[in-house]
């Protein structure tokens, strides 16, 4: 299959920035007026899940967040192409399932994205073989990035019985239910945008649930958010309570008299999910009395997220009563990478732009008016701001604002975007409103001093003749490479300052610097005696990989892979301890 190597996304490409908000705007407004789930139930009366049970054991791969630039994506894919890996003393055979765990693309689902970072990576790891009679299976749920269309292309992706390279689709719906050996169940629920579950998929799944489901069912449960977490940061975020009613009132069927004795000591091992881009797995002691692994390994492919603002302690309080076991990477490393935000104008030159851009355009309506003669460029450049006359340029710049409602208008959008972005969710309360208008303050002061210095500078010191081409033209570098610059370096080190200090901005705070490394994906196993799962972690990710084929079946080769158990295996018995 042909398609183009793809980059990880620039998150803070200001027209990257723009056509996903609309998408996403789009989506959640007209999402729940015209919601595919239920077409695709109406389409699909019956309730049919997949059946694995009858052999004697089975490996699954689970893999999420998996879409994005080429170098990671395509090694996981791989690496989970592979007939077997050999990792701390344990052989793996390669999955007879693949799950996909949300946001199979980045950043928005047009096809040619799904084609280009997903499908194609993964057709040229592991090409389609139709004379293979042993084809492993792929079942995906959607995360919020595949919602963005309203789940169109994630369904003709998923739901058309298609290869998908050498792996083949089954599934008929955004969700699905595999029966597995040794009375396992695999799950995965679609929780659209807004942590919601359908009417018509609780009815598929209570379903199966009633009727299928035995007093000795465990159920491994997958969806695409970590509702642990997120309850953690955000006491306002409601996904746990909404979660919880589907283990409660679908699984365990309590305050259904039809089943609910019948399900009582049904068991919910393990809970996978992604949408948080690292691995982290907490364990908690359920009301049941029994463990539940909670386990993130968002490690597919897209930009990593930080592990140090996670809770070593999820409290009942607040939905879970959770322990943080492993987290990878490593809290110190996560705190380490942060860092990485000072560095902030290299990552983003177009950010860099907008801002300088920006800047120059507010400046040009400052100079609309003249006082006295003189414009304010021209008044600037007769004060010494390092002689003290603070007074003065305060006095010269108020007059200057008084006077043009344009810029005052710039300078209040300016400072407003920059308080939108503030991240007022997680964190530390009412800490992040100070910082975000701080950070906003900050921002127009340095417009100002930066409008004083290259004024100072050109008119003052190099002599210039203001409008002159010689001084317009030198403003505009200035202020657009230079003002770009120093305005970017005080966005790093808000950045820098939120995910360290104020523990919020876990997002914006990793994908400014989009780092490749850190990528992970589970693989389990169900023999006679339990459910093993492997954590698989790669610190680096292969960039060297080169194309030996042709361009319509590419062939990609590379290398070393270099891969390792991120813990000991987590082994849970098929008997209910504790």
């Amino acid at each position: 299959m042909k398609f183009k190597r793809m980059p990880m996304v620039n998150w803070y490409d200001p027209k990257q920035l723009t056509f996903t908000g609309i998408k996403t705007l789009l989506s959640s407004v007209f999402g729940n007026f015209a919601d595919r789930r239920e077409t695709m139930a109406a389409l699909s009366q019956s309730v049919d899940y997949f059946d694995h049970s009858k052999k004697g054991g089975l490996w699954l791969d689970f893999v999420c967040d998996l879409g994005d630039g080429f170098n990671p994506t395509y090694t996981l894919a791989h690496l989970m192409a592979k007939e077997k890996l050999d990792v701390a003393g344990h052989t793996l055979k390669r999955a007879d399932i693949l799950i996909m765990g949300g946001d199979e693309i980045y950043p928005t689902p047009e096809m040619h994205e799904y084609d280009n970072r997903l499908k194609g990576p993964y057709s040229a790891a592991f090409p389609k073989n139709e004379k293979d009679p042993n084809r492993p299976e792929v079942y995906a749920i959607p995360g919020n990035h595949d919602w963005y269309d309203g789940l169109s292309n994630f369904l003709k992706l998923f739901t058309q019985k298609r290869s998908f390279g050498n792996w083949l689709t089954k599934q008929e719906r955004s969700y699905f239910a595999v029966k597995l050996p040794h009375d396992y169940w695999l799950i995965g629920v679609d929780i659209q945008l807004q942590a919601d579950i359908d009417y018509p998929q609780i009815c598929y799944f209570r379903e199966i649930a009633k009727k299928e489901f035995t007093e000795k069912t465990k159920v491994i449960l997958c969806t695409a958010e970590p509702s642990w977490v997120l309850c953690s940061l955000d006491q306002k975020n409601t996904a746990h309570d909404r979660f919880k009613f589907f283990i409660d009132r679908v699984l365990y069927g309590i305050g259904d008299s039809d089943y609910e004795e019948k399900n009582k000591h049904i068991n919910v091992t393990t809970i996978l999910t992604g949408d948080l881009h690292h691995y982290a797995r907490y364990e908690e002691v359920s009301k049941r009395g029994t463990l539940c692994q909670l386990i993130t390994a968002g490690g597919g492919g897209a930009f990593m997220h930080p592990t140090h603002t996670l809770k070593e302690k999820i409290h009942p309080v607040d939905g879970y009563d959770a322990t943080l076991k492993k987290v990878f990477p490593e809290k110190k490393e996560s705190v380490k990478l942060s860092f990485l935000n000072l560095l902030f104008p290299f990552f983003s030159l177009t950010m860099l732009l907008f801002f300088g851009v920006f800047h120059l355009f507010t400046t040009w309506i400052l100079q609309a008016k003249e006082l006295g003669g003189l414009s304010y460029m021209e008044r600037l450049a007769t004060i010494d701001l390092f002689g003290g006359e603070f007074g003065a340029f305060i006095t010269q710049t108020s007059i200057a604002i008084s006077h043009n409602p344009g810029a005052v208008f710039l300078n209040i959008l300016l400072f407003l975007g920059l308080l939108v972005f503030t991240d007022t969710k997680s964190g530390n309360g009412k800490w992040n409103y100070i910082a975000g208008a701080v950070h906003g303050l900050l921002h127009l002061t340095n417009f100002y001093l930066l409008v004083w210095w290259f004024s100072r500078l050109n008119l003052h010191q190099f002599g210039l003749v203001l409008n002159s081409p010689e001084q317009v033209l030198l403003f505009s570098f200035e202020m657009v490479i230079l003002g770009g610059i120093i305005s970017g370096v005080l966005f790093g080190l808000y950045l820098t300052f939120s995910v360290l200090v104020l523990q919020n901005h876990i997002t914006e705070a990793s994908s400014s610097y989009r780092w490749e490394g850190y990528k992970n994906f589970l693989r389990l196993k169900i023999d006679n005696d339990a459910l093993t799962i492997y954590p698989i972690g790669l610190k680096k990710v292969v960039t060297n990989w080169k194309n030996v084929g042709t361009e319509e079946k590419p062939k990609f080769e590379g290398g070393p892979v270099n891969f390792e158990l991120i813990e000991d295996p987590i082994i849970i018995p098929h008997e209910k301890t504790l």
